[in-house]
């Protein structure tokens, strides 16, 4: 076995999206290779409706897919082919937006207020990203958890993992999406196949992943590459840990057990043209995606 090093760990950043949606962004935007195939991740959750509520009015995508986890509150949905649902607490939404989708997502808090929720944006390589669209809504009591002898729980949201296998299917970039938490004191190891890049988002609770340059472990609780990286405070946890190349990743729970996500898929290793919620290859298939959300050729033909 070889022990993933850290390359990386960094807070995620406030910044602001949708209607005036206040959220964290772990990462996006900047070098689309660096988490490959996944572009974007966002934190997003508040106490105060003022700061989730106006939520993410209509809005398009094409070549990509979006996944929304939400941990508290709930999500309404509405999009062009006339899907339309809510998200609560525990939901797993995996869109695949492919030739064109234009939707909304509009969160709302639980009784005390609260939202809380997670979106990735995974890319599609050259040959998927005109495939139809299509939605996975999966209820949180449908993703299997499972539960180690130590108390170390997982929840398999996509690929296999300990024997049990996540609802979420057909993903192109064959992810693993895994909701680990691991408690006080507890030391643990987690396989992640090698050809897969991976990172974890801390979002609960302290502890450190050993790195295999540094045996006694890169401490999430201290300076870490010249950045304060201290998830001991529960108002700023929101930490990123992205991982080399190798074939496990080690972790060692502090005094408060450690709860984050494990996400890890194949890399696409194309061309990326990027702009806002639209991700080709090229700058002219860009443009053409624009071109067709102006002269109403956006959504295409199912068949």
């Amino acid at each position: 076995m070889s022990i993933r090093p850290v390359l990386e760990t960094r807070r995620a950043r406030p910044t602001m999206e949708g209607a005036g949606v206040r959220l964290h962004r772990a990462f996006g935007f900047t070098d689309p290779s660096e988490c490959d195939p996944f572009l974007m991740f966002d934190d997003f959750r508040g106490e105060r409706p003022a700061d989730y509520q106006a939520g993410f009015p209509w809005h398009p995508h094409r070549g990509i897919e979006t996944i929304t986890y939400v941990l508290a509150g709930s999500v309404e949905h509405g999009d062009s082919l006339g899907n339309a649902g809510t998200l609560g607490a525990g939901d797993i939404q995996w869109m695949t937006a492919g030739s064109g989708i234009l939707h909304q997502e509009m969160p709302s808090g639980d009784a005390q207020g609260r939202m809380h929720g997670f979106q990735l944006w995974a890319n599609l390589p050259r040959d998927l990203k005109m495939t139809a669209p299509r939605y996975q809504d999966i209820k949180g009591a449908d993703i299997p958890e499972v539960i180690d002898d130590d108390g170390t729980r997982v929840k398999v949201i996509t690929g296999t993992f300990w024997g049990a296998r996540g609802p979420v299917d057909g993903i192109a970039a064959d992810p693993q999406y895994l909701d680990i938490f691991v408690p006080a004191g507890v030391k643990k190891r987690f396989k992640i196949d090698t050809y897969r890049r991976a990172f974890a988002y801390v979002f609960d609770g302290d502890g450190f992943f050993t790195d295999a340059s540094a045996p006694q472990g890169v401490l999430l609780e201290k300076e870490v590459m010249g950045q304060e990286v201290n998830i001991r405070d529960l108002s700023g946890n929101r930490t990123l840990v992205r991982f080399g190349s190798g074939d496990e990743v080690t972790v060692q729970a502090g005094e408060r057990g450690l709860r984050f996500l494990l996400i890890s898929g194949a890399p696409i290793e194309e061309p990326v043209a990027w702009h806002g919620p639209i991700v080709m290859n090229t700058e002219a298939e860009l443009h053409q995606a624009f071109r067709d959300l102006r002269n109403g050729t956006f959504i295409k033909p199912q068949h």
